[in-house]
């Protein structure tokens, strides 16, 4: 068995790996921290949960580490990039984790809290910068921060921050790092669309690809229940009651319908708290914090929490609502079953759901026992709105930025088809986009949202 001390990570970090209780190397891990070593970029297909950020983090440290340089004011040695604050929050701790003995600084900087008190934690620089585009490029334009010093750039949940509507903001962040520089890219799924940034972003990357997309952890027991939508809440509410000392999460698709269930939840006498995009960012980590301490034992969420939470100990994932891109699901189910542990999914599918639930069932390649309720035909699935309704509550809330699959208001108004992506005539991705400096601010308010 491959262990950290073969991968070639200094003591200093070795010691950080054992004080953080990793035993073995995950199959990413194993595969790319070697890689990153040796100064490739890279492409990393794998799922959330997999342990990506030490996959990527250990030989990022390691690499600042042996270059020994220190960072310019308001500059950055590295760069990583995170769709969500949530994401962006749970990369920085971890990061900090593994610095604790050594003089490398991390900073995290997003939205929804004091720009003035991140422009003066910048200013005299950093070697780590973890950051949400949105903020960003608030600080940019601001000139609090300056990238041209930044050598390393990470692009964690890429597939996420496209579906966001972030790549008008990750072609000008291209633009402002070093042009020598190494990059690594992760994504959970690989759309096409991911293929195309990889090969004009990345110099020769190498693919690193752990697990199929769509596969589940195996020590996830899964079950749908089917019902009528008017019948979800108290059945939920039921299911809760009797399991009251686990933690679980529950997902719906609107920050409305979150927040509505949540108090439904605390009338009921259940320890319950939410977190959505209509929530500030004290609130979000109040709400985070809350679970992990054990204060309330349930969380209800959007889709912005399926890919930045890691709590230990969820015992139980409930769908309350079927996600609208099946990715979505393997990305809610994944907040349990971690670091080896077993876990409960429960889905709650109404008629006009079918659709997304065969959805599932054909990424997963699975059948989702049924533990109650009939099997409704295909025929009630709900018709898409127009426009198409992005996953997950993506299309209302997803990813916290509740504006609905808007286009562009920062141009490239015919760049985005119904999926949201992307489309149409592409620049190379790292290419400047010739904006003026007021048009540059005005990305799209998914954006900042999400930001």
């Amino acid at each position: 068995m491959t262990d950290f001390k073969s991968l070639g990570l200094s003591d200093v970090l070795l010691s950080a790996v054992a004080e953080s209780g990793y035993e073995s190397p995950t199959p990413i891990q194993e595969k790319a921290i070697p890689l990153v070593l040796e100064g490739r970029d890279l492409m990393g297909l794998a799922q959330t949960g997999t342990g990506k950020t030490a996959a990527f983090g250990l030989p990022l440290v390691q690499r600042l580490l042996d270059l020994d340089v220190r960072p310019e004011p308001c500059g950055a040695r590295a760069l990583i990039l995170a769709p969500t604050r949530e994401l962006v929050n749970q990369i920085a701790k971890t990061l900090v984790s593994y610095v604790r003995k050594t003089p490398i600084r991390v900073t995290s900087v997003v939205g929804g809290v004091s720009i003035n008190a991140q422009m003066k934690r910048m200013s005299r620089g950093t070697d780590i910068l973890v950051a949400t585009p949105g903020r960003l490029l608030d600080l940019v334009d601001r000139n609090a921060v300056r990238l041209h010093t930044a050598n390393f750039l990470v692009l964690d949940e890429a597939d996420q921050m496209l579906d966001l509507g972030f790549i008008h903001s990750l072609r000008r962040i291209a633009g402002l790092v070093a042009k020598q520089r190494q990059t690594l890219l992760f994504s959970a799924t690989m759309p096409k669309q991911i293929n195309e940034l990889a090969s004009t972003y990345l110099r020769d990357p190498l693919r690193v690809e752990v697990a199929p997309v769509g596969k589940t952890a195996d020590k996830i027991t899964q079950s749908v229940h089917f019902m009528d939508q008017g019948a979800k809440t108290d059945a939920v509410i039921t299911m809760l009651s009797e399991n009251p000392n686990d933690l679980s999460l529950v997902f719906c698709r609107t920050k409305h319908g979150a927040e509505k269930l949540m108090r439904k939840m605390v009338q009921a006498g259940l320890k319950a708290a939410s977190i959505h995009g209509n929530k500030s960012q004290n609130q979000r980590e109040r709400a985070i914090k809350a679970l992990r301490d054990g204060e309330v034992r349930i969380l209800v969420a959007t889709d912005v929490a399926a890919r930045g939470i890691d709590i230990p100990g969820v015992s139980h994932v409930y769908n309350f609502e079927m996600p609208e891109v099946p990715e979505a699901y393997v990305h809610r189910i994944g907040r349990t079953a971690r670091a080896g542990a077993d876990g409960d999914a429960v889905a709650l599918c109404a008629p006009g759901e079918i659709g997304y639930f065969r959805q599932i069932e054909r990424l997963t390649g699975l059948s989702i026992p049924v533990a109650s309720g009939i099997v409704p035909p295909d025929s009630a699935a709900e018709k898409p709105s127009r426009g198409g309704r992005k996953g997950g509550g993506g299309g209302r809330s997803g990813g916290g930025n509740g504006r609905g699959q808007q286009r562009s208001s920062g141009g490239d108004k015919g760049q985005q088809n119904k999926s949201g992506r992307s489309s149409g005539p592409k620049k190379a991705f790292g290419e400047s986009q010739g904006q003026k400096p007021d048009a540059r601010r005005r990305r799209p308010r998914r954006e900042r949202a999400a930001a």
